[in-house]
C-alpha cells in the first residue's frame, strides 16, 4: 500500500511538473520578442548580373489562406496533422503512438511531427540534425504557437514547403504543375500536390507518376477517414486523368536547379552564416552563375546525348583566373533526377590524370623529347606482384617515343614507366599541390586514372594549369547579404602560385597535340575526331575507363570539364565513350564564339624548337613529321 501511495505521489508530481513546465515555457515564449515567420528563411539567389534566378520561400508568391483551395488545406491537414487545430504545437498522443509503433517494428516506421514543428524545421537551412538543433526547433514551435493563430501558421507552412523540382510554396507549385492559381485547385490536383512534401524527389508526378498516384491514394483515404470527403469523391478524384505542365515563368532550364543545389551546399559549408535565418530574416546570395553559359551547357547536353536517354552527365564551366564556377550541371534533367553528380559523386578519371604526371616529370628533368620504349610490358614488384598495363586497342609502336607523342596518343606504357621512374609518391604529392583534396592511394596504375575524384575537386587541379600555375579554389558564391543590407560574407581571392610558370606553359602546349593532324603516325591523337569542331587553341585531355568518359580542356578564358557515364556503372560502348569530348568541344567553342580568345604568352625562359614530335629529335629536311615543341632554355635537343 505504501508503494502504491508513493507511486501515485510520484505520478502527481510528474503531471504537475509537466503542466507547470509547459505553462512556464509558454509564458516565457509570450514575453520574448515575436519572430517574423513570413520573412524568415527567405533565400534569394542572383546570377553574376544581379538577376534573381531562385527564391527560397516563394515570398513573392505568398498567398493568404483564403486564396487557397479548400481542398489543398484539408488534404494537407488530413495527412500531415489531423489534430492540428486542437493541439499546442505537439501532439503527445501521436508521439506516444509513433514511439510504440517504432519499437514494435524495431525500426523507424512512423513520425509524429506536427505542422507547426515541420514549419519550425523549414525556418532553418538544411544543416546537420543534432540535439541542439532539435531543442531550438521545439522552442521555435512553442513561440509560433503562442504568437500566431493556427490559420497564420498553416498559411506560412503552405507557402514555404517543398513541392519538388525546386518549387517551394503552394502558389508556385500550383502554377508549376497545373498552370493555375492555388485558389482553383481541384480535389484531384490538390490531393496530388499534398502528397509531394513527404518525399519531394519520390512523390513528384513528374519524377515518378506511379509512386505519386500511390501517395495520392493515401491522401484521399485520409481525407475520407477524417470526414473531409466521401468515398465517391475519393474514387472520382483518384480516377481523374491529370495533365502536368512542369514549367516555370523564368529560366525554365532543366539543369538550373543543379547549380542552385551546388550553391546551397557551398552555403552550408561556410562558417560565417548562422544555421538559423530567423535573426537575419533571409539572405541574398550573389553567385557567379552566367545564365548564357548555363543555357549553352544545357543545349549541348541535349544535342550531344539525344541518341541515348539513359546516359548521365556532370559538367562544370570555370573562369580560370578567378576560379568562378559560371555554369554547372549534375545531370540531364533535375525533374527526373535530383542526384547532383557534380557535387555528390566521385568517378574514376582515366587518362585525364596523365598531365599531372607529365608536369611532375618536366619538373624533374624530363623534356617534351624524353623517350621511353613503348611495347607490351609487365612490371614486377616486391613479393612477385605483377602489373601489366595495356595501350588502347593494344596498339604499340615497338620503338622509343617522345613525351609529346605519349601525351597525344595517351600511351599507357610510357605513363607507367614515367610514374615508376619518378617514384609512385610524386604524382600523389603533385595532385595535392595543385589543390585536389581527394586522398589518392599510391598505386602503379594511378597515372591511368584508377582513383575516384569528384569533378569540382578535380577541376581545381586543372584550373591551376589553366591559370599558369596559380592555384585558386573553385567557388559559386561571390557575396552574401542579409535583409538589412549588411554583408555577411564576401569571397576572398586566395590565389597561390604553386607551379612553375615556364613548365606549365610547356605542358599546356603539349596538350594541344591531342587534336593535331600533324601528330598522325603509327597512331592518331586521341581528340582527332573532334578536331573539326575546334576553332580556337585549347589544351585538351580525354580519359576513358570501362565506365567513364571524360574530357577536360582550357585556355586563358575558359575551363570546361565533362564526365559522362551510367549511374549503375554500366559499361560504355565505343560510341558512348566519345560523348564527353564532343560535348566538351560544343560547350567550349559555343561559349567563346564572338569573344576575344587568347593563348598564353611564352615566358622568357622557354624556347621553341622544330622537332620530330614522335621521337623528339631535331627536325631536318628528311623528317616526315615536324612540330614546334617547347623547352626550358638549356634543355632543348641539339643537332647530332
Amino acid at each position: 500500500m505504501k508503494k502504491i501511495k508513493l507511486l501515485l505521489l510520484f505520478s502527481l508530481i510528474c503531471v504537475f511538473g509537466f503542466i507547470f513546465g509547459n505553462f512556464g515555457l509558454f509564458f516565457y515564449a509570450k514575453i520574448t520578442p515575436k519572430i517574423d515567420i513570413k520573412n524568415a528563411n527567405s533565400v534569394f539567389l542572383y546570377d553574376k548580373d544581379g538577376n534573381l534566378f531562385f527564391q527560397g520561400n516563394g515570398k513573392n508568391e505568398w498567398i493568404s489562406l483564403n486564396e487557397m483551395s479548400e481542398y489543398i488545406i484539408n488534404a494537407t491537414v488530413s495527412v500531415e496533422d489531423k489534430n492540428f487545430f486542437h493541439h499546442k504545437g505537439f501532439d503527445y498522443f501521436r508521439i506516444i503512438k509513433s514511439a510504440y509503433e517504432n519499437i514494435k517494428a524495431k525500426k523507424y516506421v512512423q513520425g509524429a511531427s506536427t505542422i507547426t514543428q515541420q514549419y519550425a524545421k523549414n525556418l532553418y537551412l538544411d544543416f546537420d540534425k543534432n540535439w541542439e538543433r532539435k531543442i531550438e526547433e521545439a522552442w521555435l514551435t512553442i513561440k509560433m504557437e503562442i504568437n500566431y493563430s493556427k490559420e497564420e501558421i498553416l498559411e506560412g507552412y503552405l507557402n514555404t514547403i517543398n513541392y519538388g523540382n525546386g518549387v517551394l510554396g503552394i502558389e508556385n507549385a500550383s502554377k508549376y504543375y497545373f498552370d493555375k492559381s492555388a485558389k482553383f485547385l481541384t480535389l484531384s490536383e490538390a490531393s496530388m500536390l499534398a502528397g509531394i512534401p513527404k518525399s519531394p524527389n519520390n512523390f513528384s508526378p513528374l519524377n515518378d507518376e506511379l509512386e505519386a498516384k500511390k501517395r495520392q491514394y493515401v491522401i484521399l483515404t485520409s481525407m475520407v477517414n477524417n470526414n473531409y470527403i466521401n468515398e465517391d469523391e475519393k474514387n472520382e478524384a483518384f480516377n481523374t486523368k491529370l495533365t502536368y505542365i512542369g514549367k516555370k515563368e523564368k529560366y525554365n532550364l532543366a539543369t538550373l536547379m543543379y547549380y542552385q543545389d551546388a550553391v546551397m551546399k557551398e552555403l552550408r559549408d561556410l562558417k560565417y552564416i548562422p544555421e538559423s535565418l530567423i535573426e537575419t530574416k533571409g539572405l541574398k546570395i550573389y553567385t557567379n552563375l552566367d545564365i548564357n553559359a548555363q543555357i549553352i551547357l544545357e543545349n549541348s547536353v541535349n544535342n550531344n546525348l539525344k541518341d541515348n536517354q539513359d546516359i548521365q552527365v556532370a559538367s562544370v564551366m570555370v573562369e580560370p583566373t578567378t576560379g568562378k564556377i559560371i555554369a554547372l550541371t549534375g545531370g540531364r534533367d533535375y525533374q527526373k533526377s535530383q542526384f547532383n553528380r557534380a557535387t555528390q559523386s566521385k568517378r574514376q578519371v582515366g587518362s585525364t590524370m596523365k598531365p599531372f604526371l607529365y608536369y611532375a616529370a618536366l619538373e624533374n628533368g624530363f623534356t617534351a623529347s624524353t623517350t621511353f620504349l613503348s611495347e607490351p610490358t609487365t612490371f614486377t614488384f616486391s613479393e612477385n606482384k605483377d602489373y601489366t598495363p595495356q595501350n588502347y586497342a593494344k596498339l604499340y609502336p615497338f620503338q622509343q617515343i617522345a613525351m609529346a607523342a605519349a601525351l597525344s596518343y595517351s600511351d599507357n606504357i610510357y605513363a607507367v614507366k614515367t610514374h615508376l621512374f619518378l617514384g609512385e609518391d610524386v604524382l600523389v604529392e603533385t595532385m595535392k599541390r595543385v589543390g585536389v583534396k581527394e586522398e589518392l592511394n599510391i598505386l602503379p596504375s594511378l597515372p591511368l586514372g584508377t582513383g575516384e575524384i569528384n569533378i569540382i575537386d578535380y577541376l581545381t587541379g586543372y584550373n591551376t594549369f589553366a591559370n599558369e600555375g596559380i592555384k585558386n579554389d573553385l567557388y559559386l558564391i561571390n557575396k552574401i547579404v542579409d535583409s538589412k543590407g549588411s554583408v555577411l560574407f564576401k569571397h576572398k581571392n586566395n590565389a597561390e602560385p604553386v607551379l612553375d610558370k615556364n613548365i606549365t606553359y610547356i605542358l599546356n602546349d603539349l596538350l594541344t597535340t591531342t587534336y593535331d593532324y600533324n601528330m598522325i603516325d603509327y597512331n592518331s591523337p586521341t581528340c582527332l575526331n573532334i578536331a573539326p569542331r575546334i576553332a580556337n587553341k585549347w589544351a585538351v585531355k580525354t580519359g576513358t575507363t570501362d565506365y567513364d568518359g571524360w574530357a577536360v580542356g582550357y585556355n586563358k578564358n575558359l575551363l570546361v570539364g565533362v564526365w559522362t557515364g551510367y549511374d549503375n556503372n554500366q559499361k560504355l560502348d565505343t560510341g558512348e565513350s566519345t560523348y564527353a569530348k564532343k560535348l566538351w568541344a560544343d560547350v567550349s567553342e559555343t561559349y567563346v564564339k564572338d569573344k576575344e580568345v587568347s593563348w598564353y604568352e611564352m615566358p622568357e625562359n622557354v624556347i621553341g624548337v622544330l622537332v620530330n614530335p614522335i621521337d623528339g629529335t631535331i627536325a631536318n629536311e628528311k623528317s616526315k613529321k615536324k612540330r614546334i615543341l617547347y623547352y626550358l632554355k638549356g634543355t632543348e635537343p641539339l643537332v647530332k
